[in-house]
């Protein structure tokens, strides 16, 4: 007999089946049925407390500070694994054997370039466009040069070669928006360079100055766009969820998300820790002021990169990046005054009861950003990056929702807090 919860309404009792997940520690209590047996709906806002799906593709426990993809630890892939073969794991539910990577490598080639009416459009945009808004809008015109792929019921092969396309064309797409942001002519795809080493090709080559691929720097960027593939069911995740349960395609539901990233506690969060860094350094460096100001309630400065809304241990992709972070600047050489003041926030911060008590410990965008900054990548292009990387995990999560048969539209309710009836007053009798 299987687990139940009793909810009683005065004279009403609705039981409620208990739902646990696959590890054992995550326990739901199923109240699909709680507004049509009572009149009552749960209120949660922001969905602390709210399981939205069930999902086999990432599993979390951020009591424990675990991550996994298809049941993979992150260390794991994050050290032996590749982009591509992490983007086929999530995608498909299994690591590929040796034939079937080398044929999803090689499509990404054959779907690198996009169509050439598209470049119209970066030269319609203004120079000071962010690139997340050129993305966004790129992702979704999609639909328009692919229509064959928009259908509201696609087949298998239709959403595999629609996976394929979009993860290889999003580095063309980002490559092509930053090279129009700073003036220069776009660089197309090289058919002989993996995926890695071909989208930094694409943002670093010149007619004048081709691009030095740094095996370290390619090694990095494997390891940042592992770490940020997926995250269980985050703002943009569900986000693409959300859109996507209405059986709208992939290319608007990845652009929705993509708009979902963009905010600044979001993708854009690896971005505010550099700004905050710089404006540290800026202010002289006092690491103490600053943890000082953070403590202080009645101070608007706020911590960037400390904290996670999951994590109530230290995050492991924070674990990961550090080491990765000092292991690029070790062989590049280079001496980055914000990774030393980062270092010294962090050990000031993990010292102090303030932080340890509430556990705020460095997440993964506060080492990220200097990542990227050592490989050449601007401010503006973080989130991007960030877009980039997550792209196989909506991809994942929109081909779980879309071949699931019990997937409803999403449609939350509401508490009305506004006025009551009134009637309409003329405005010649309005005061």
């Amino acid at each position: 007999m299987s687990e139940t919860v009793k909810i009683n309404f005065g004279d009403k009792e609705l039981d409620c089946p208990i739902v646990t997940s696959t590890e054992g520690g995550e326990k739901a209590i199923d109240i699909s049925k709680l507004r049509s047996s009572t009149g009552y709906i749960t209120m949660d806002p922001g969905f602390s407390n709210t399981g939205s799906c069930k999902s086999a593709i990432t599993y979390l426990d951020g009591d424990k500070g675990i991550l996994r993809y298809r049941g993979i630890p992150i260390e794991q892939l994050a050290q032996q694994s590749t982009f591509v073969e992490t983007s086929y794991l999530l995608i498909y539910g299994k690591l590929p054997n040796q034939k079937e990577l080398e044929d999803f490598s090689e499509a990404f080639n054959e779907h690198s370039m996009i169509h050439e009416d598209m470049k119209n459009f970066f030269d319609s945009y203004p120079s000071s466009t962010h690139p997340m808004a050129s993305l966004s809008a790129m992702i979704c015109s999609m639909s328009a040069y692919y229509p064959e792929f928009v259908k509201d019921d696609p087949t298998k092969e239709e959403i595999d070669r629609i996976a394929i396309q979009m993860l290889s064309k999003v580095r063309t797409i980002c490559a092509f928006a930053y090279k129009k942001s700073i003036g220069e002519p776009v660089v197309y795809p090289r058919y002989d360079l993996k995926y890695v080493p071909n989208f930094l090709n694409m943002m670093f080559s010149s007619p004048t100055h081709p691009y030095k691929l740094v095996d370290e720097v390619v090694h990095a960027m494997q390891v940042l766009l592992i770490l940020h593939a997926d995250h269980e069911q985050n703002c943009s995740t569900s986000t693409v969820r959300m859109v996507g349960s209405s059986r709208a395609n992939l290319y608007a539901s990845i652009s929705a998300g993509i708009c979902a990233l963009w905010g600044p506690l979001h993708g854009g969060a690896n971005q505010a820790v550099i700004e905050m860094l710089q404006e540290i350094q800026k202010d002289g460096g006092n690491v103490e002021k600053y943890i000082a100001k953070a403590k202080d309630k009645n101070d608007n400065f706020r911590l960037m990169g400390f904290g996670h809304r999951v994590y109530k241990n230290f995050d492991p992709r924070a674990k990961i990046i550090k080491k990765c972070a000092d292991d690029l600047l070790n062989k590049l050489g280079i001496n980055d005054p914000l990774l030393d003041l980062a270092k010294r926030m962090e050990a000031a911060a993990l010292k102090d009861e303030y932080f340890v008590e509430r556990k705020l410990y460095p997440n993964v965008d506060f080492y990220s950003g200097i990542i990227y900054r050592a490989t050449g990548i601007p401010l503006n292009m973080f989130p991007v990056m960030f877009a980039i990387g997550r792209m196989p995990g909506w991809i994942a999560h929109w081909k779980e929702m879309i071949q699931d048969p019990t997937t409803k539209i999403a449609r939350p309710f509401q508490i009305y807090t506004g006025e009551n009836k009134h009637d309409y007053v003329p405005i010649e009798k309005r005061s």
